[in-house]
């Protein structure tokens, strides 16, 4: 079975797009899955405020999210929101969690992965897995967020290089994933930090690219694409 490998992109600007009130994402019968990097949530003042109004209205089954900084804020704004839960792992603060609908899917296990400090380069955050079901079929869902920055030249002879560092996490969880779940549904998405689109020798994701029978990017189409469809940055 071909698992489906997603990069989705940050969707800072999705209020320009349309309004708020009016909002089309997906079906009752589809899995729903948006993965947001809120940037150091709350920014301001207003921003608890925006995103449970952007989570309510999109009425996804689950997000996963990056740069959580206020845990507690994010988990009262999720309390006000029928139906939904929040998830959180890292013992030291990762930034990353869950929110999901516990109507639309059964979650069977969470846990992270590459928690130990052998992999701590290579995953600034550990990565965080949700195990769940929904509409009778078993899904894995890991959340991520690379290291960031870098000069877009692959230095494999630095083991500080920021490419390097997101090459090695993308090698680590394509072991992983072809070990664990060589036949399962798997979504890896998240803030990967890194283009889709960069010739073989500097492009951290080759080996997924490569491997194209049983990984596909969900969104390669739109980074081949216009960047008039990019989201932001």
């Amino acid at each position: 079975m071909k698992k489906l490998f997603f990069i989705i992109l940050i969707f800072h600007q999705l209020i320009v797009a349309q309004n708020l009130s009016d909002l089309l994402f997906g079906t009752e019968s589809s899995l729903d899955v948006v993965s947001w990097n809120i940037e150091w949530f709350p920014k301001n003042n207003t921003t608890s405020d925006y995103v449970q109004e952007i989570l309510t209205n999109l009425e996804a089954d689950i997000y996963a999210l990056q740069e959580i900084e206020d845990t507690t804020l994010l988990k009262q704004l999720v309390s006000s929101i029928p139906n939904y839960e929040c998830y959180f792992k890292s013992s030291y603060y990762g930034g990353l969690a869950y929110v999901y609908n516990i109507n639309t899917i059964q979650v069977n296990s969470k846990y992270e992965i590459f928690t130990s400090s052998p992999y701590w380069s290579a995953f600034p955050r550990s990565p965080q897995v949700l195990d769940f079901t929904f509409l009778g079929d078993d899904y894995i869902i890991i959340n991520n967020h690379f290291k960031c920055c870098g000069d877009g030249i692959l230095d494999i002879s630095n083991p500080n290089d920021e490419e390097n560092r997101r090459l090695q996490a993308n090698n680590y969880l394509k072991q992983f994933l072809d070990d664990n779940f060589s036949d399962k549904n798997v979504i890896l998405l998240g803030d990967l930090n890194d283009n889709l689109t960069d010739n073989d020798e500097n492009n951290v994701f080759q080996n997924f690219i490569d491997d194209n029978d049983n990984y596909m990017f969900a969104d390669m189409q739109i980074a081949e694409g216009s960047s008039l469809d990019w989201s932001y940055p």
